[in-house]
């Protein structure tokens, strides 16, 4: 789209300012909900890559992300998503790219994580079954300093992938990510019984997000 173009031109100006120290928090500090992605890409400087296409997150998109971000010693993505409609700052999605997905990393992430917040005001879990396509899932909810913090982990295990023979429910990944959300648009809570976790993920698949 021409607005896009105009918009990824822009930020690609705005990628010269010198890094900063790196803490989870920092994946926002000095952000603002609403804010344009020219602020965030301003903000972050070098450390931000933009990106030749914007990412579809359904309901949002992402223009540009911030790799190698450490938490708990494991190396994540940062996704800045924004609203579709406002062109906006919507949410922040931090992701472990498909490969390096385990339950050690979700341990590590974990562990940084109780290190800055303490222990988690929610722990949710989903057993494995033919209604999630038999992949187990877990997750630990923070509401800490005006945001929710959702660390959430899927495991395709064995089960998952038997259910692939039994139910033909097959193609799920493994999938680590955190999500930072403003409170309006997180309640902190666990999901119903009996329905899967709520995600925002790409309508394509992904990867490493390349590089622009």
């Amino acid at each position: 789209m021409p607005r896009l173009a105009l918009a990824g031109a822009a930020l690609f100006m705005l990628l010269a300012a010198p890094a900063r120290a790196e803490g989870l928090e920092d994946a926002w500090a000095g952000t603002a909900w609403g804010e344009p992605a020219i602020a965030i890409a301003q903000h972050f400087g070098s450390r931000a890559t933009v990106l030749p296409q914007p990412l579809d997150f359904g309901d949002s998109y992402v223009p540009l992300v911030v790799r190698n971000f450490p938490v708990g010693g494991v190396p994540l993505i940062v996704f800045y998503q924004m609203d579709k409609a406002t062109r906006a700052l919507k949410r922040i999605q931090l992701e472990r790219p498909r490969h390096g997905v385990t339950p050690a990393a979700f341990r590590g992430v974990l562990a940084g994580l109780e290190a800055a917040y303490g222990p988690p005001d929610l722990m949710c879990g989903i057993r494995p079954g033919p209604a999630n396509g038999y992949q187990a899932a877990a997750e630990r909810i923070w509401a800490r300093g005006g945001v929710v913090v959702r660390a959430i982990f899927r495991d395709t295990t064995l089960e998952a992938l038997e259910g692939c023979f039994i139910a033909g429910s097959c193609g799920l990944t493994a999938q680590l990510l955190l999500r930072i959300s403003p409170p309006r648009l997180d309640n902190a809570t666990c999901p119903p019984p009996g329905q899967s976790f709520p995600t925002v993920n790409p309508t394509q698949p992904r990867g490493e997000p390349q590089r622009g």
